[in-house]
């Protein structure tokens, strides 16, 4: 695990050295969203060729479309909530679930009550996905014999339980945003925030978009990647849905080797999404894009 975390810091801080980001900045963290989005939709069972999102406007006619509008808005909006995840990771969860589900309902804004409980917070959406079976919104694929892979997780935790995991991460990431000292690293912290929530599974939809968005801020807010320009989602879908289940499967013993399998996962992930926008970077100094 400290390999991968000193690995991860390598790659980050070389991408950020690029001589494009003097410059050009803001447009690789445009990409990166974009990229960012198109993955995560991807990894959700709407796997779309990346011209292909650009090209098109309208996201509503279809399934695979909302999805990919969901991952949409909630790569644009991702930057604009780190201010209330810094106090209330709890009301960015739900926003971006209203995101990814296309709900533009206000009480999305509602802020959170001193001493509100997570089930008070999501009285509709705190809605446990009994016997969802992957880390991803689509189906855990099949086995040559026809019956399930060895990777199918167990159905998501009660509502109760998922609430109360939900606000011990929460008080985590409150402690951190404090500046309390000896904390984990923040690949460490997004890895364990990414699983917690493929984990519990609190939605009834979208877990899987609300997780990697959730990941991603949290890289933000710890300044690991500040300016958002590093998508792990694209180094989750070079490294495949099967790898993705099997190292949260991993994740799901709660012993130390399995947190390490998935904390390095999610670092090689971010590695790939570093050299994903390091060749943006190359085409953009190349005149390419």
């Amino acid at each position: 695990m400290p390999e991968s975390v000193t690995e991860v810091r390598k790659a980050v801080d070389r991408l950020y050295g690029h001589r494009v980001m003097r410059r050009r900045a803001a447009e690789v963290t445009s990409e990166s969203a974009l990229r960012g989005a198109r993955a995560s939709a991807a990894l959700a069972g709407a796997d779309w060729p990346l011209e292909e999102v650009r090209r098109r406007s309208d996201f509503s006619t279809g399934a695979d479309e909302r999805i990919v509008g969901g991952a949409l808005r909630i790569s644009a909006e991702a930057g604009q909530l780190l201010s209330v995840w810094r106090t209330s990771p709890l009301q960015v969860l739900a926003r971006l679930h209203l995101l990814a589900a296309g709900d533009a309902s206000p009480a999305a804004g509602r802020p959170r009550q001193d001493g509100e409980s997570a089930e008070e917070l999501f009285p509709l959406e705190l809605v446990p996905a009994d016997g969802v079976a992957a880390p991803v919104d689509s189906p855990a694929p099949a086995s040559p014999a026809g019956g399930p892979t060895a990777s199918v997780l167990p159905p998501a935790p009660p509502a109760a339980e998922v609430a109360a995991r939900l606000d011990q991460l929460a008080q985590l990431l409150a402690a951190r945003t404090a500046g309390a000292q000896g904390g984990a690293p923040a690949l460490v912290t997004a890895a364990v925030v990414h699983g917690e929530l493929l984990a519990l599974r609190p939605f009834d939809s979208h877990n899987g978009l609300v997780a990697r968005a959730a990941q991603r801020i949290v890289l933000i807010a710890e300044g690991l990647d500040p300016q958002a320009i590093c998508p792990a989602e694209v180094g989750l879908v070079e490294l495949g849905t099967v790898a993705y289940r099997e190292a949260l499967a991993a994740y799901l013993t709660g012993t130390p080797e399995g947190l390490g399998r998935w904390i390095a996962h999610c670092g090689l992930a971010l590695r790939l999404g570093v050299r994903e926008s390091t060749a943006v970077c190359e085409a953009m100094q190349r005149g390419m894009a």
